[in-house]
């Protein structure tokens, strides 16, 4: 159950008290308040994200596959061109390309064919024919074993369940069914081409049945990958990898990212590879690792690390303000880049992994096993994990409930000081 004691030092409490700090030093000096969106970066002016062109091109681990790619190697960035995207619109680019390229890619799911509750399938259906984007039933068991059966038989599958969280109720039919279905023929048949897309992690007021991260649930079921992009170029490179993929893959969009988070994203087709994480930003004193929407409460959490803001000042020791942290994007969950992140911790003897959902049975469970397995001699603090609570996600603090910029720096800060 849900144990107060294990509430990180930055409480609430010390949040107000922070939050009358900065009220009572305006009032004092007649300074104006600082802009809404604050002085540390947002989404909106992440670093992480690629907002030119040839930043965008060169987006490591890209491989391009549009016709005369493979043959002009040396040329292959000449003549690329972007186009400025949000991440469903990346999304919907990706479909776009299977669906042209793949005569027997069909999409399929609740509401798909009108475009989708988040927009994702905006047009496809008017565009590729209502026999290749329809909608279905309400019945997300129907969904996936449907989309198994079209697999078995040849089709590339690409269903949409509206929201992670409604993904239980196929739980059976992926988990018993997808996951297990070149096994038990004995590699004689399989459902490779199926992808399962839904939306996933919190947007600030979805509550316990629009927030949820269920990743954790699936990670026992050999024979899945899950993936989960963080940006527009991620998403699309990612889905079409996913799409192609002779396994099934559950691919997971983190809903507060759909129109937030904005690249230059390449128009041709590419993919980027599943099972490999990224170094985001490299480091020698500390491994960050986290995927999805924590990736930009982790960029800000290691600016208020650097630069404190004065509030926070006496909470973060000058002697580790230099420290220099590696922040790793996991990408694929399942299976997940045992090497990279080995290599990772071995070289900065910490690790502080992030994720949205509960703590119990969560992610970062597995992977802090493992690496105390293989870093054990290497680690010079206990791996910290920085989670969800073991509650319901709440609807009016869900806030509280999300690993914020302030826990993550609050784990940091006593990871470093161990």
């Amino acid at each position: 159950m849900f144990n107060t004691s294990n509430i990180a030092h930055l409480t609430r409490r010390r949040l107000l008290g922070i939050n009358a700090q900065f009220a009572r030093r305006w009032q004092s000096t007649g300074s104006e308040p600082p802009p809404a969106g604050g002085h540390l970066p947002s989404i909106a002016t992440s670093t992480i994200l690629r907002s030119t062109r040839d930043s965008a091109i060169r987006t490591p681990g890209i491989h391009w596959l549009d016709e005369g790619a493979s043959t002009t190697p040396g040329n292959v960035l000449a003549g690329r061109e972007t186009r400025k995207m949000n991440l469903y619109q990346a999304v919907r680019d990706a479909m776009s390309i299977a669906l042209t390229k793949d005569d027997t890619a069909v999409i399929f799911g609740e509401d798909v064919a009108f475009g989708g509750v988040f927009r994702c399938t905006m047009g496809l259906a008017e565009e590729f024919g209502r026999e290749r984007v329809f909608n279905t039933p309400l019945t997300e068991q129907g969904i996936a074993g449907f989309g198994i059966g079209l697999a078995s038989m040849g089709h590339t599958a690409i269903a949409e369940i509206q929201f992670a969280d409604y993904i239980f109720p196929a739980f059976d039919q992926i988990v018993n069914e997808a996951a297990k279905h070149r096994f038990r023929s004995g590699g004689q048949f399989g459902v490779g081409a199926l992808t399962i897309r839904c939306p996933t992690m919190s947007v600030g007021h979805g509550g316990l049945y629009h927030s949820q991260s269920p990743e954790g649930y699936f990670m026992g079921a050999s024979g899945l990958k899950i993936v989960i992009p963080r940006s527009p170029i991620q998403a699309k490179g990612l889905l079409l990898a996913s799409i192609r993929d002779p396994n099934p893959v559950i691919f997971m969009e983190p809903k507060i990212l759909y129109r937030s988070a904005v690249e230059q994203v390449p128009v041709d087709d590419f993919e980027i590879p599943l099972g490999k994480a990224e170094v985001l930003v490299p480091g020698s004193d500390l491994t960050l690792l986290t995927w999805g929407t924590p990736l930009y409460h982790c960029e800000t959490a290691l600016s208020m690390l650097s630069s404190p803001p004065a509030p926070l000042g006496p909470h973060v020791p000058a002697s580790l303000r230099s420290a220099k942290i590696e922040l790793i994007d996991l990408r694929t969950i399942l299976p997940w880049d045992v090497d990279t992140i080995t290599e990772s911790v071995n070289r900065t003897g910490r690790l502080v992994i992030v994720h949205e959902a509960s703590r119990t049975g969560g992610v970062g469970g597995e992977i802090s096993a493992e690496i105390q397995k293989r870093c054990f001699l290497k680690l010079n603090a206990p791996v910290k994990r920085v989670t969800g609570w073991d509650t319901p996600v709440p609807m009016q603090y869900e806030k509280f409930f999300i690993p914020d910029p302030l826990r993550i720096l609050d784990a940091v800060v006593e990871t470093l000081s161990y």
